[in-house]
């Protein structure tokens, strides 16, 4: 699985997107270093630090869909929660693990980047064409 930032991630703020890049990017480092076995300790601090910048990025798309007024936001706020139970339990599930196994590392593809780029596509990318449809009003 190829794990990188493309034309399909592309929401059309450029804040959001730079974030999705680094995102993208620290994910790929991260499963890079599980597929590597690199050990236990560096994949808790690359998962912590994963989860921080997590937090970080769905804070300002929430601010950012606050301060338009969004009326999708309860819903999209859902599945952030969603995405940082996910972290919590790969967490705990490299906690009681030797170090990222196979197992673990098709957790990580399946609920972080399978989850994240279908989010993207999806939620984020909606929220991108109601700032361009409500910046746009004559093409309502």
């Amino acid at each position: 699985m190829t794990i990188s930032f493309d034309d399909t991630l592309i929401t059309g703020n450029e804040t959001i997107d730079a974030q999705h890049k680094e995102l993208i990017e620290r994910i790929r480092q991260f499963v890079d270093s599980c597929e590597n076995e690199n050990g236990k300790v560096k994949a808790i601090k690359m998962l912590d630090y994963l989860a921080e910048y997590t937090n970080f990025h769905f804070s300002e798309e929430e601010k950012l869909q606050e301060d338009i007024g969004y009326p999708g936001l309860k819903e999209h706020k859902e599945k952030h929660e969603e995405f940082k139970k996910h972290l919590k339990d790969l967490d705990s599930f490299l906690e009681e693990s030797e170090g990222p196994t196979e197992a673990f590392v098709r957790q990580v593809k399946s609920n972080v980047v399978d989850w994240l780029f279908t989010h993207i596509k999806l939620f984020d990318r909606s929220v991108a064409e109601y700032i361009h449809l409500n910046s746009n009003p004559e093409r309502l």
